[in-house]
């Protein structure tokens, strides 16, 4: 039913737009083939949120930069620990050198996960001590990343709230710090949303790019229990590309995001269906 259908997609925080663009087309193909199936309306459904998508999915070209900065930025609880290491381990995958630097030094908790995660993937990583300047840690992890020829460095930042302006600064000042050894470092400057959070990622997106520029987006804990549909209106207002989508635990399972799998996986439609 298409109330039902609506009602779905504003639950799952795909915002006006997005979802009155999938109705209004399954409402038109309606009109003109009253025989339209469940199946069919799903298809047209994937087909407008793939074109909304269109120039959404990143891609990276490391080897600009020697090293090549990503700096991940979220806020609490948003994954990004977790994922620094998945990305790490990923980009090791791939046959990259890389080293992480543990910028985080206002939780020792985290500083001490982001060390485990580091020494389980066999990952260089600058430790740092709680209260220690965030700044000056990532300073050092570019000069190591550099000593040792590491074509990639990755200084993990504490989780902070897009409402507290001092933590906002901090970032500024990171990235001051970063750029006197590189002007146009960090490279790239990632946003981790937690996919479950809904419409107040976006909010979270406009505060981060205000203070700390962002260059794209990952996107986690798609894992089932969320869509994410907050990712799409993030697209649509920024217009930042979306480089991962993380599934699970696992250190593989942080994902290339795909427009597609991701529209396929809202409706229902199977890769079979597709093709």
């Amino acid at each position: 039913a298409l109330d039902q259908l609506e009602e779905a997609l504003y639950t799952a925080d795909f915002g006006v737009d997005t979802v009155e663009e999938i109705i209004d087309e399954i409402q038109a193909a309606y009109k003109a083939d009253k025989n339209i199936r469940g199946e069919d309306a799903a298809k047209i459904g994937a087909q407008v949120l793939t074109r909304v998508l269109e120039g959404a999915e990143g891609t990276v070209a490391v080897g600009q930069h020697q090293p090549e900065v990503i700096c991940l930025v979220g806020v609490n609880g948003s994954g990004k620990t977790t994922t620094t290491a998945k990305l790490g381990h990923l980009y090791q995958n791939d046959g990259y050198s890389l080293l992480i630097g543990a910028c985080d030094t206002f939780l020792a908790a985290a500083n001490e996960q982001i060390k485990h995660w580091a020494n389980l993937l066999n990952i260089d990583i600058v430790p740092s001590h709680h209260g220690a300047d965030s700044a000056a840690v990532a300073f050092d992890s570019y000069e190591a990343a550099k000593q040792r020829q590491r074509d990639i460095v990755l200084p993990y930042t504490a989780g902070r709230l897009h409402t507290k302006s001092n933590l906002m600064k901090e970032l500024e000042k990171l990235q001051r710090v970063l750029q006197k050894q590189d002007h146009s470092a960090p490279h790239h400057s990632w946003l981790v949303v937690d996919g479950s959070l809904g419409s107040n990622s976006i909010e979270q997106a406009r505060v981060f790019n205000a203070s700390f520029p962002l260059t794209g987006l990952i996107v986690t804990k798609l894992d089932g229990t969320s869509r994410g549909g907050a990712l799409v209106g993030i697209y649509r207002e920024l217009k930042l590309p979306i480089y991962f989508v993380g599934l699970g635990e696992q250190a593989d399972d942080l994902q290339p995001f795909s427009a597609q799998n991701y529209a396929n996986a809202i409706f229902g439609i199977s890769d079979e269906e597709d093709s």
